[in-house]
C-alpha cells in the first residue's frame, strides 16, 4: 500500500478534478502490475496495473489507495474491469467520499465474490486526496493561504519593498505549490504593486501553470498587466456587477474571462465566489496575497490550510505590512489554530504547514 501510494502521487497537480489514485497487485509475494492514475479523463489506476499484469492477474491480490468506481464517468468503471481479470482480493485504503461511488464500488466487488479489505494506511491516503475529498463533498474548491514573512511577520516593508524575504530554495517550494493547485489567487494590490506572473518556472520539472484568479471589485488593475496579456495561463478576473461593458472589454480582448458577482462596497462575497468557481471544476485555490484579500477569506472562514514561510530577516517598523488583513478576530479565545502541524527547513527559512481549524 505504501508503493501504491507513492505511486499515486506521481500524479498531483495532473488529474484534478479526480483524486490521485495508485494501484498494485500482488501475486506469489511478487508485484506484477502497477500504475496510477495520470490525467483526468484517462484510465484510473486499476486499469493501468491490469494492462501491466495482463493474464497473470487472474487470483492475484489489487491494493488499491481509494476504492474503485462502480460508475460511468469520463471511463468505464473499474469494478468490472477488476472482475473480469479474475481478481481474488481486493485491498483499499478507503472508501471514495464521491456520493456517486460512496461505499458501491466494494459493494459491487464483494458481490461478485472478491474478497473486500479496506483501512491500510486509511489516514494517509485521506490526507493525500485532502483537495478532492473536499471538493465532491461540498461543490467548493479547498483554499490554502501561502504567505512569506519575516521573523518578525512582515510580508513588505513600509515602503512596500518585498523582494525576496525568502531564500530560492523557499520560492522554488512556492512553484511547485502552484503546480499542485488548480488555481492561484491574488488580489488587485498584488498585481498594481509587483505586476507579477503567477507561473510555474522554479521547479526541476516542466510544471503546469495555474489558472490565474484576480479579485478586482473596483476595476484597479490595468488591462495591461502580465496577467492579463501574457498568454502564459487561463485568466479569471473577478469584479463586481455594476462595472460597464466598456470598462470590461479591453480585459476580454486579452482573452482574460469576466466574472461579476454580488458585492458590498465592491467587496466580492466569498462564499459565492467559491461556488461559482467549483462550478467550473477548480477543485483547490492557493491564495498569494495580499493581506487584505487573505483577510477577506480568513473573515469568511474560507482558508482550509495555511503555507507560512518564515525568514531570519526582521523589517521593523509600524507601518510595515502584515500577511493577514481583514477584520480579523476580537480576543484570542476565538483564535483558529493550526493543526496537523509540518515543520520543514530551507537553510535560514523555515515552512510551517498546517489546516486551519476554526472555533464556533
Amino acid at each position: 500500500m505504501r508503493r501504491a501510494l507513492h505511486l499515486a502521487r506521481l500524479g498531483e497537480g495532473y488529474v484534478s478534478p479526480n483524486p490521485m489514485v495508485g494501484a498494485v497487485i500482488v501475486k506469489d509475494n511478487k508485484i506484477i502490475g502497477e500504475g496510477y492514475h495520470r490525467k483526468a479523463g484517462t484510465e484510473h489506476a486499476e486499469i493501468h496495473a491490469l494492462k501491466e499484469a495482463s493474464h497473470q492477474a487472474k487470483g492475484a491480490t489489487l491494493y488499491v489507495t481509494l476504492e474503485p468506481c462502480s460508475h460511468f464517468g469520463r471511463t468505464p468503471p473499474c469494478t468490472e474491469a477488476i472482475i473480469t481479470a479474475g481478481i481474488k482480493k481486493v485491498i483499499a485504503a478507503c472508501t471514495d467520499p464521491n456520493p456517486k461511488v460512496a461505499g458501491n464500488g466494494l459493494k459491487r466487488l464483494r458481490e461478485a465474490g472478491i474478497e473486500v479489505m479496506t483501512g491500510v494506511l486509511e489516514e494517509e491516503a485521506v490526507k493525500l486526496n485532502e483537495i478532492f475529498n473536499k471538493y465532491i463533498t461540498t461543490g467548493k474548491p479547498f483554499v490554502s493561504f501561502k504567505a512569506a514573512v519575516t521573523c518578525d511577520g512582515k510580508i513588505a516593508t513600509a515602503s512596500g519593498h518585498s523582494k525576496w524575504i525568502t531564500n530560492l530554495k523557499s520560492r522554488q517550494y512556492v512553484h511547485k505549490l502552484r503546480h499542485s493547485y488548480d488555481a492561484i489567487l491574488v488580489g488587485s494590490g498584488t498585481v498594481l504593486n509587483d505586476d507579477p506572473s503567477l507561473t510555474t518556472r522554479l521547479v526541476p520539472f516542466k510544471g503546469l501553470n495555474p489558472i490565474r484568479i484576480i479579485l478586482d471589485g473596483r476595476l484597479r488593475t490595468s488591462p495591461k498587466s502580465k496577467v492579463f496579456t501574457d498568454g502564459e495561463a487561463r485568466t479569471i478576473l473577478v469584479t463586481t456587477k455594476g462595472h460597464a461593458f466598456d470598462r470590461l472589454e479591453a480585459y476580454r480582448k486579452n482573452g482574460v474571462e469576466i466574472l461579476k458577482l454580488p458585492g458590498n462596497d465592491f467587496k466580492v462575497d466569498i462564499n459565492i465566489l467559491l461556488k461559482e468557481l467549483g462550478t467550473k471544476e477548480i477543485c483547490s485555490i492557493l491564495i498569494e496575497g495580499g493581506a487584505q484579500t487573505a483577510g477577506n477569506f480568513f473573515d469568511a472562514k474560507a482558508i482550509d490550510k495555511v503555507y507560512m514561510f518564515i525568514s531570519s530577516k526582521v523589517a521593523g517598523g509600524n507601518n510595515a505590512i502584515n500577511c493577514l488583513g481583514g477584520l480579523g478576530i476580537k480576543s484570542m479565545d476565538q483564535a483558529p489554530y493550526l493543526a496537523d502541524l509540518q515543520r520543514y527547513s530551507f537553510n535560514e527559512d523555515t515552512l510551517i504547514v498546517g489546516k486551519l481549524k476554526y472555533k464556533g
